[in-house]
């Protein structure tokens, strides 16, 4: 379990890494820093060579070598398989008696869906629904790694209190005669969580559709939207999820109403979400002092991604604010799947 534990940590660790370095390698244009896949210009690392950037050259005369780029691009596939051989670790250990059972196991078939994702990315040149897809898979593989890592039995008393020793933290801690107990559930609590789960997994996809497209700028003011706050609006083109294949959508294929569709949209998304965390979050805090900081947590999370969201318009989308962006976004994610993990443990 200590091994577990260990690679359960490390894995959690990498993957927000991965996560908060691909949307920094998306939002700088490198997304296509190296055409095939999974090498680079036919080399496991960036061409450096003169004679290897020239067959490179010859190789993919559309694609010219841009070392920054290729080489943002591969740092991101180094990090991403290095996070997936940590799963592979947890799926061998999962057959252990002490160790979880089946979150390994949906963990390793995730991963390996996302190493397909990561590759169609590049194969159907930055199509936007892989692209958003990609994302959410990244997203779903860190809530999965957070909730096994919430689940893992914490440290038990080092005394021991019995013959044998506990076999569980319960046990060792009912042993002392101390059963620790579960905080008193609100009413309504776990539908309430489970809705703002929703949304904030909507929330996501509309803000990976908004940056696939990019639709970033298609708003540059706030908050009104070039001068209204009800602008045209053409949603059919807008969320059109397949557009064939063989077509290249760097740097996006939709008409300036489209984007501000997705733009629109996305900040609605935004309003509708804010006002329901920030209930919850007010709920929790005159819950009881065992649900307060959930809620400090909550409210922290939901302002420091507005503040950031808001001044990324205001400042016209500086690459580290977006990257920041998409980690806030991630953060959030990360405090709901708490309050939901704690709700239903605490209901049982």
């Amino acid at each position: 379990m200590t091994l577990f534990r260990w690679l359960t940590t490390a894995a959690l660790s990498l993957c927000v890494v991965v996560v908060v370095f691909g949307a920094y390698v998306r939002l700088s244009d490198a997304g296509l820093g190296c055409p095939d896949w999974p090498g680079c210009y036919g080399h496991l690392t960036v061409p450096t060579e003169a004679d290897h950037v020239e067959r490179a050259q010859q190789d993919f005369p559309e694609r010219p070598v841009e070392h920054g780029k290729a080489w943002k691009e591969m740092i991101h596939r180094y990090l991403a398989s290095s996070l997936g051989l940590l799963v592979v670790g947890l799926f061998f250990l999962s057959f252990r008696e002490d160790c979880p059972k089946r979150l390994p196991k949906v963990l390793l078939g995730l991963v390996i869906f996302q190493g397909l994702l990561g590759m169609w990315t590049v194969t159907l040149l930055l199509k936007p629904l892989i692209v958003t897809a990609h994302l959410l898979g990244g997203l779903a593989t860190l809530s999965l790694l957070w909730w096994l890592w919430l689940g893992l039995p914490r440290a038990m008393p080092a005394t021991p209190v019995s013959a044998r020793e506990p076999r569980n933290e319960r046990e060792a801690w009912a042993a002392l005669g101390e059963v620790p107990r579960a905080p008193e559930t609100p009413r309504g609590l776990q539908l309430a969580a489970a809705f703002a789960l929703v949304l904030v997994i909507g929330q996501i996809f509309l803000g990976g559709w908004t940056s696939s497209n990019y639709a970033a700028l298609a708003c540059p003011d706030l908050p009104t939207c070039h001068g209204t706050m009800t602008p045209e609006l053409n949603v059919g083109e807008a969320f059109t999820l397949w557009r064939g294949l063989g077509r290249n959508y760097e740097y996006g294929v939709l008409d300036n109403r489209a984007r501000v569709t997705i733009h629109w949209l996305h900040r609605i998304g935004a309003l509708v979400l804010s006002v329901v965390i920030v209930a919850i979050g007010a709920w929790l805090l005159r819950a009881g002092p065992e649900w307060r900081r959930l809620g400090h947590a909550l409210l922290g999370a939901l302002t420091l991604q507005a503040i950031v969201g808001v001044t990324m318009v205001a400042t016209q989308l500086p690459l580290l604010l977006a990257a920041a962006h998409n980690a806030g976004a991630a953060l959030l994610l990360l405090v709901v799947i708490m309050l939901n993990q704690r709700a239903w443990r605490s209901a049982q």
